[in-house]
């Protein structure tokens, strides 16, 4: 199979070949055309000049002959005699004519002819439309006849030919000159072209050896610079994502592994007679298993909402319901940890379309993440207001607040922040991812506000019931 630079070389020179031929067979039809005409026209005065001579050195038509002859120089005269014209015994007339002598019809004054060609004989009668299309020959102010001369473009005589030849063979190089211009500039566009796909194919292969960081030069601004700024971005997203799926695994087998290790080490003493099977024990056992468990699913919600298979039933649902229902859910525990729970809403909130359940569940997710950074004394806010299109819901604590740099960060999965806000118990790291990942499979959008220092704002949009 041929390259794409090699198809695109043939290609370009078909083109200029075929345009090359076309345009050559114009120019060869249309220029021999108008040249015989431009021959005829000019040679036509001179003709019936001659004739006009012969007709006065005979004395009339009947001592004509009927020839006109080619020579391809200068006509040979005596001395004295009518240029272009001999004048003998026989009358006869020869001259250097570009026509044929077929061609050249001539009729007396009278409309017979006297000398023949094209089919007509000495002594026939002329049409008379074709004898007023004549040329007049005049003698002494009177017409003698009319020259009918006739003309087809290979009319012309042999004299030009040579002119011809040199047209035709300009315009036989010309073509090939312009044949091999055109073929050395498709040249260098094929290349142009194929050159970045070249690139890519290479980055490419390497990219499926597992070297997925790639890159191709961007040479244009045109579609193949699109594409080889698309690549370029393709081969930093999947770096990204390579590298966030190493950390992932890290992070599970880290999460994985605090829990077994505790149970493992409670469940080897208590075998071994080293601890007493108390009470204690066993609840450590029992809150490491119940960690597992949270782990184990949160990993499968996101591993279903990762290939789009996690099931949401929208509904109208009241904003103040869901924030009620939440705050009920955490009322024991923000009571336990000292931490007060307001609630304020807007007037009059619309319905929003969304999974009742699912998004509860958000909301369990941002107050568990609010209530295990908020210290004791402190305060949870939870609020619903409307804007635009949208309820915008807030879960702001008053907690040591969340620095610049991790804002857009924090909904990654198992990302940990600086000390302050670490883990200290019972959270997975896949909380507030879940919840991004929910909120955007509702139409809406979850970010995360914050004064380091004076507490962190979590704010989801979410869409109005029965908005367009």
């Amino acid at each position: 199979m041929r390259s794409l630079n090699t198809r695109l070389v043939i290609a370009f020179l078909v083109v200029s070949l075929l345009g090359t031929v076309l345009a050559a067979l114009y120019i060869w039809r249309e220029t021999t055309s108008e040249f015989g005409r431009f021959v005829v026209a000019q040679s036509r005065t001179s003709i019936v000049d001659r004739l006009a001579a012969a007709y006065q050195a005979s004395r009339g038509w009947k001592g004509v002959v009927a020839s006109v002859a080619f020579r391809p120089g200068p006509a040979d005269t005596p001395p004295g005699a009518t240029p272009g014209v001999a004048v003998g015994p026989n009358m006869g007339v020869e001259g250097l004519l570009p026509i044929p002598p077929e061609h050249v019809i001539v009729a007396d004054a009278n409309g017979v002819i006297v000398m023949g060609g094209r089919g007509y004989r000495v002594g026939e009668a002329v049409p008379a439309a074709e004898y007023a299309e004549g040329v007049p020959i005049t003698v002494e102010d009177q017409e003698v006849g009319r020259l009918l001369l006739g003309y087809t473009p290979s009319t012309v005589y042999r004299p030009f030919d040579r002119f011809m030849f040199r047209f035709y063979l300009a315009l036989g190089l010309g073509g090939i000159g312009g044949t091999a211009v055109a073929l050395s500039v498709g040249v260098l566009l094929a290349r142009s072209l194929t050159s970045p796909l070249r690139d890519l194919t290479r980055a490419a292969q390497a990219m499926s050896r597992g070297d997925l960081e790639q890159r191709i030069a961007v040479r244009s601004d045109d579609e193949l610079g699109a594409l080889a700024r698309s690549f370029n971005q393709l081969s930093e997203d999947l770096v990204h994502a390579s590298a966030q799926r190493r950390q992932m695994t890290a992070d599970i087998a880290h999460e994985l592994r605090t829990p077994l290790s505790l149970i493992l080490g409670h469940s080897e003493a208590l075998a071994d007679g080293v601890l007493e099977p108390k009470q204690e024990s066993f609840d450590v056992i029992y809150d490491e298993a119940r960690r597992l468990t949270r782990l184990v699913d949160d990993l499968h919600t996101l591993s279903l909402s990762d290939a789009g298979q996690l099931v949401i039933w929208r509904e109208p649902t009241s904003p103040e319901e869901l924030l009620r229902a939440a705050a009920t859910a955490h009322a024991a525990d923000a009571e336990a940890r000292g931490v007060a729970l307001d609630l304020t809403m807007d007037a009059d909130l619309p319905k929003v379309d969304v999974d009742r359940d699912r998004i509860i569940q958000v909301l369990h997710n941002l107050l568990s993440n609010a209530l295990r950074y908020t210290p004791s004394g402190g305060r949870i806010a939870l609020s619903a207001q409307r804007v635009g299109g949208m309820v915008r819901f807030g879960v702001q604590d008053s907690g040591p607040g969340i620095a610049a740099d991790d804002l857009d960060s924090v909904f990654e999965r198992f990302y940990r922040a600086d000390p302050s806000r670490g883990r200290d118990g019972g959270g997975s790291g896949l909380g507030l991812a879940i919840a991004r990942s929910i909120i955007e499979q509702h139409g809406g959008r979850i970010w995360a506000e914050s004064v380091p220092g004076a507490g962190a704002t979590l704010r989801m949009d979410l869409p109005v019931a029965g908005a367009t």
